[in-house]
């Protein structure tokens, strides 16, 4: 397979790319754009496949301007054109593995019987997850991966992104609803584009060297 984009355009876009500091809040992302960032998450790679999330994009102004008050002043959450917050499935449980099985078995033409040893391995993964985790903690884990995954291709697509933690999970929880539906709040990603008077779009990144960084184990 060939590259779609160069080596070249792809260091571009990570040299472009910073975490916002002030919104366009006159600009919104285009619809194709956004439907190509939204496919982004769904495609999204995930320990076995589970899927462990959900991602609540708020767009209405309304909701938007009653963000900063929980996410310690921060006015990206309301100027950005979409508010990406990302949520950690709560639990995972035999049911949920039983949807995934179902849902693999249909779109690839199999029967759920000839899943059962992937079915085993994952229920044997559930029940003692890597590295002593709990199932929470794992999960969240893996919303990480959707969010890097958001980020880059916003990129890519010369759309600006600022990842945020600093925020109260809970009252995002109380305000998208999310705890009724077994999820929690991990992370928000305001994404839009960047104003002409945010400072800090010229400001140079500061990265540690790559022999610092990069070790190779070779022969």
């Amino acid at each position: 397979m060939s590259h779609t984009i160069s080596p070249e355009q792809l260091r571009h876009a990570l040299k472009w790319r910073y975490a916002v500091k002030r919104f366009d809040s006159h600009r919104k992302l285009p619809a194709d754009v956004w439907q190509m960032l939204e496919e982004t998450l769904v495609l999204t790679p995930s320990s076995f496949g589970l899927q462990p999330w959900r991602f609540y994009v708020i767009t209405d102004m309304t909701v938007k301007s009653q963000l900063p008050a929980i996410s310690w002043g921060q006015t990206q959450v309301r100027d950005a054109s979409h508010v990406v917050v990302l949520a950690a499935k709560s639990e995972l449980t035999a049911a949920d593995v039983d949807h995934y099985l179902e849902t693999t078995a249909a779109i690839r033409g199999i029967t759920t019987d000839s899943l059962a040893g992937l079915k085993n391995v994952i229920l044997g993964s559930l029940a003692h997850p890597p590295g002593g985790m709990t199932l929470r903690e794992w999960n969240i884990r893996q919303v990480y991966i959707a969010l890097g995954n958001l980020m880059t291709a916003a990129a890519v697509l010369g759309v600006d992104t600022c990842p945020m933690e600093g925020i109260i999970p809970a009252k995002y929880d109380e305000l998208i609803k999310c705890r009724d539906e077994g999820y929690e709040t991990v992370v928000v990603c305001p994404l839009g584009y960047r104003a002409e008077d945010d400072k800090y779009a010229a400001v140079p990144k500061v990265r540690f060297s790559h022999s610092k960084l990069i070790h190779f184990i070779e022969e």
